[in-house]
């Protein structure tokens, strides 16, 4: 399942949540100023990125700005617990599953939430046998 962080006034959060019901892809939404996130949340984003904070810590955020805070400079604890005090410094949306994230909306690279069955269907039922029969032998279902 898909873990979503969002804040309401984000209109890309808007656009990732709009797109999830569309696909039908089953998510949980955590808005991060309504509902405190954990450190283990904070784990979970950390496990799929590969520059870790930096990733999903918006170095913008009046939060970072205002403390002079370097994420880089703190220890792992000392970072988590900033940013479960101060969840404005994260980006938005941020969307997660067991190995794969996403920050921002971008409408090409979401599409990796969907299942592979999924977009298996979708790709094969747009085309017509002899173009299946060729895909299929060329072992074309291993892209997906």
């Amino acid at each position: 399942m898909v873990t979503i962080y969002t804040s309401n006034s984000s209109a890309s959060c808007k656009k990732a949540i709009d797109w999830l019901n569309e696909y039908n892809i089953p998510y949980k939404e955590i808005n991060i100023f309504t509902q405190p996130i954990t450190k283990k949340d904070i784990k979970k984003m950390l496990e799929n990125t590969p520059n870790g904070f930096e990733d999903i810590v918006s170095t913008r955020s009046k939060a970072i700005v205002n403390n002079h805070v370097v994420i880089d400079d703190m220890s792992f604890n000392e970072a988590c617990n900033f940013l479960i005090n101060n969840p404005s410094a994260l980006k938005r949306p941020i969307l997660v599953d067991d190995n794969k994230l996403q920050v921002g909306y971008n409408n090409e690279e979401i599409r990796t939430f969907i299942p592979k069955e999924q977009r298996m269907k979708t790709v094969f039922s747009s085309m017509d046998d002899a173009e299946y029969n060729l895909a299929y032998s060329n072992g074309m279902e291993e892209l997906f």
